[in-house]
């Protein structure tokens, strides 16, 4: 509830809700491995609203993002700052232990090859996090929603002659449409590590089952969490 909440207030209050949701990415990464001296790359950073969490935890945060003015929105741009792209990291295999991503992949045109790219500069017994929001969930359209349900396309043309100005997330350049269905089928063919955990966000734990529903898990799970261990 209480990150529910502050999912409520993201517009308003974006520091109270990233910092609510970098809190529960390092609890929930600490169930399973130990974050204290560990090496963590944040792919599609942003201006690094999870790293307080993740230095207070011990681990040496190093964040990317391939648009070097969103780096910088928070202040200065920080040390253990990289500009890259998701899809083909500027980090070398098996170097960190944590690879760590929330709600880039539907910001990317080819989701499941950064997926891949998470996993290869994964280490070995490694731990990669991916978060990514549901197309067909009523947050699917990010500034758009609802009327991403008519279509993408059709929503960001309603914005652009609503307010005057295209939305900060376009529609076929910068925001992509990513089901559960495509998360679940990409955790069971990659062979590099083994699933943890996929559950959906903002939702209580006994709801998990909603990932084997197909009409239910798409249009129920705003945020689609898949927790694997590197092999």
């Amino acid at each position: 509830m209480r990150l529910f909440r502050a999912f409520l207030a993201e517009q308003a209050d974006p520091v109270r809700f990233y910092g609510a949701l970098a809190d529960d990415s390092v609890a929930q990464i600490e169930s399973q491995v130990r974050l204290d001296g560990a090496l963590v790359l944040d792919v599609g950073a942003g201006p690094g609203h999870f790293r307080d969490a993740f230095e207070r935890a011990g681990a040496t945060y190093v964040c990317l993002d391939t648009d070097a003015g969103e780096l910088a929105r928070l202040g200065e741009v920080t040390d253990r700052t990289l500009v890259g792209n998701g899809m083909s990291l500027p980090v070398a295999d098996a170097s960190v232990d944590v690879c760590f991503s929330s709600n880039v992949l539907e910001h990317v045109s080819d989701p499941w090859r950064m997926a891949d790219e998470i996993l290869r500069v994964t280490k070995p017994g490694g731990l990669a996090f991916v978060s990514y929001t549901v197309w067909l969930g009523p947050w699917g359209g990010h500034e758009t929603s609802p009327w991403h349900y008519l279509g993408g396309r059709r929503a960001r043309q309603r914005f652009r002659r609503r307010h005057g100005h295209e939305p900060k997330n376009k529609y076929g350049e910068t925001m992509f449409a990513v089901s559960v269905r495509a998360g679940l089928a990409w955790a069971e063919r990659q062979s590099a590590a083994d699933v943890l955990a996929v559950a959906p966000r903002y939702h209580p734990r006994w709801t998990h089952w909603l990932t084997r529903v197909p009409v239910l898990r798409e249009l129920l799970t705003w945020n689609l969490v898949m927790v694997l261990r590197k092999r």
